[in-house]
């Protein structure tokens, strides 16, 4: 590797977290929210969050790549349908227009993938992962813990604007209990 590049890696690439490394999911929740704090401040909406999109950085800081879905709306209402299946949002798939807070549905579906293995709704056939999505069709394996089921259980909602909040996930008690910072709050309000 060349001197001074940044060693990264896929979320996706490194294995998939288990219940059992419920810190390291806490942490990339917790980074996760910070960062997509800061993206939609400068009213960007990333949409398309999900483990590929993620990479680690030399520390284990957490680094959200691939903007080629991102769009800059300072209106924040976008109509387009963009990301990619198993992320996808109710209001995207009916159509609707959308906002900032189909990047809160990302990060419940990812939380979801890093503590189960795979997304919430996915299923054999498009049709019948669209259909869960919309129905909001989400079961939990006995292996998520509670407070993991309650985090996602408030970001996966129909409504968007039942969505918790990002500040509210870096507050949630479970990502709280489970999140050891590479990098504090403020070193990315640092970031112009």
């Amino acid at each position: 590797m060349p001197p001074g590049a940044s060693s990264t890696r896929s979320c996706r690439r490194a294995a998939l977290l288990t219940s059992s490394e419920q810190p390291r999911s806490g942490r990339i929740m917790d980074e996760l929210a910070d960062a997509l704090l800061y993206c939609h401040g400068k009213k960007v909406i990333h949409r398309d969050i999900k483990p590929e999109n993620l990479l680690l950085g030399l520390q284990g800081e957490l680094k959200i790549a691939d903007f080629g879905w991102s769009v800059h709306a300072p209106s924040l209402r976008r109509k387009t349908m963009c990301g990619t299946l198993d992320y996808l949002p109710p209001e995207m798939i009916e159509g609707r227009t959308h906002n900032e807070k189909v990047d809160l549905w990302c990060i419940g579906v990812l939380c979801y993938e890093l503590l189960v293995g795979n997304p919430p709704f996915e299923s054999a056939s498009h049709n019948e992962t669209y259909r869960r999505i919309v129905k909001v069709d989400l079961k939990f394996p006995p292996s998520v813990p509670t407070g993991a089921q309650d985090l996602i259980s408030k970001l996966l909602k129909h409504n968007p604007s039942e969505r918790l909040p990002l500040a509210q996930v870096s507050a949630h008690p479970w990502v709280r209990a489970h999140s050891r910072r590479v990098l504090p709050p403020s070193a990315l309000q640092s970031v112009p």
